[in-house]
């Protein structure tokens, strides 16, 4: 079922060169080489995300966009190593995290660099539900849990399937729901005028630029900072 699994320290020891042997790897695809398939390393990422919280197989399918019998294998199999604990209510079955696991804290201190910008892949398709004009992230992509809200897009015309498939995909790969705020380019400027304080705090704390088409944006956040 996939010895990388069983073996944190070797995997800790394999992360440390594929970091510096594959630059342009994506890590997401690293992670599912390691662990042996993409459902496996969702899982693995949504339960370390997630770990006071009670689901059933269900809700643990639709929040990953994962189907099928590979999916309950994989479930069956976290069970049998402990990583998850299951309790059944009422006749149905709910899984959770073993924090007690042997090997919790090196997961997930693994599984956190892995959500990072640029590995995550979601993050490529923020162009296409619109004309976007500026995409920061902050918050669970890069780790920073003081920000009030994970991604900030700026833009016209956006559709709102796009945009509701980009978060679907997003929370999938991250394992977590993405807290997002969605603006038109005229309430940002506004707000930015009036110097509202959640807009000037997210773009002066922490942050990573996925696009950015505001012209001066750089150049005014950066004298506020001076």
């Amino acid at each position: 079922m996939g010895v990388a699994f069983f073996l944190p320290k070797a995997i800790l020891g394999i992360w440390s060169g594929l970091i510096f042997n594959q630059t342009h790897t994506k890590m997401s695809e690293i992670l599912e080489s390691l662990f042996g398939s993409k459902e496996r390393a969702r899982l693995l990422r949504f339960f370390l995300q997630n770990p006071d919280v009670l689901f059933d197989t269900a809700e643990i399918a639709r929040r990953n966009m994962l189907r099928g019998i590979k999916i309950r294998r994989e479930i069956e199999m976290l069970v049998r190593v402990k990583f998850i604990i299951k309790n059944t209510q009422k006749g149905k079955a709910f899984y959770r995290l073993n924090q007690n696991f042997d090997f919790y804290p090196e997961l997930k201190n693994l599984i956190a660099k892995s959500n990072t910008s640029p590995q995550c892949k979601s993050l490529e398709r923020v162009s296409r539900i619109g004309n976007v004009k500026l995409a920061v992230i902050s918050g669970v992509f890069i780790n920073y849990h003081k920000s009030k809200a994970d991604m900030i897009i700026v833009g016209d015309d956006i559709g709102k399937a796009k945009l509701r498939n980009l978060m679907n995909s997003l929370e999938a790969e991250i394992g977590k729901e993405i807290n997002f705020v969605l603006m038109t380019m005229e309430e940002f400027k506004y707000r930015l005028n009036m110097l509202d304080k959640f807009v000037l705090e997210f773009l002066e704390g922490p942050n990573e630029e996925v696009i950015n088409k505001v012209a001066g944006l750089k150049q005014f956040i950066a004298k506020r900072k001076l």
